[in-house]
């Protein structure tokens, strides 16, 4: 019997890509820097900052330093926008995102989340409209590990006090999530409301997988 549903939150719960992109590219513009020479430092911290070791700030800082272009308004002026930017996504949800949550939870089902994210997201979720509807949340940021290792997962299930057999985890399918939810035993199942196929976006469908095109398909699909 299912008795949690654990979902992953970016392209899941929230899309960057109906609203304003504020990526790498974005940030290199705004601080006159070429996007490879940008790329060239900013990509390789992608790890470290998603597992804790480096803050957003940290990283900035050190690309306009390296640079030669750092000043107190121009690190400020690059947070305040990257901030602004992942709170957007959270007003730009999928119309069915809060209904499907408020009727998951008003059957008695645990809602868990697993989400690699960064420093700043991190906050921005915690702050966001989402955040309450969760009984464990599980980042990337806070916890030192990342999807698709298995023991954030077993961390999820530990604190919701569930077994893999009794979980349906729903992800957009980045990063192999998916695999590793289906090998510990748990019904893995694809996002594709926010998909969009020829797109910038880095998750494809995975046929191999079942497909939920709507949000609220998920509460029918703790049925089954």
């Amino acid at each position: 019997m299912i008795r949690a549903v654990i979902f992953d939150m970016f392209e899941t719960l929230i899309t960057h890509y109906h609203s304003t992109l504020y990526f790498g590219a974005q940030m290199a513009e705004d601080a006159g820097i070429p996007d490879d020479k940008f790329q060239s430092l900013w990509r390789p911290t992608d790890h470290k900052r998603t597992v804790g070791k480096l803050t957003f700030e940290e990283v900035l800082e050190m690309i306009l330093r390296e640079n030669h272009c750092y000043s107190e308004k121009l690190i400020k002026e690059i947070v305040e926008k990257r901030i602004a930017a992942k709170e957007e996504c959270f007003r730009q949800l999928h119309s069915e995102i809060i209904p499907m949550l408020s009727s998951l939870k008003k059957r008695g089902f645990l809602i868990g989340l697993i989400s690699n994210c960064f420093s700043e997201e991190a906050d921005v979720i915690r702050r966001s409209v989402l955040f309450p509807y969760f009984d464990a949340v599980y980042l990337s940021y806070e916890q030192g590990i990342q999807k698709p290792e298995e023991e954030i997962f077993l961390r999820c299930m530990d604190d919701l006090s569930v077994k893999a057999e009794e979980c349906i985890y729903v992800g957009d399918g980045g990063c192999n999530e998916l695999e590793t939810a289906k090998i510990l035993g748990m019904k893995a199942v694809q996002a594709a409301w926010y998909l969009q196929e020829g797109t910038t976006q880095p998750s494809k469908r995975k046929h191999d997988f079942i497909q939920i095109e709507n949000p609220l398909d998920v509460v029918n699909l703790v049925d089954l």
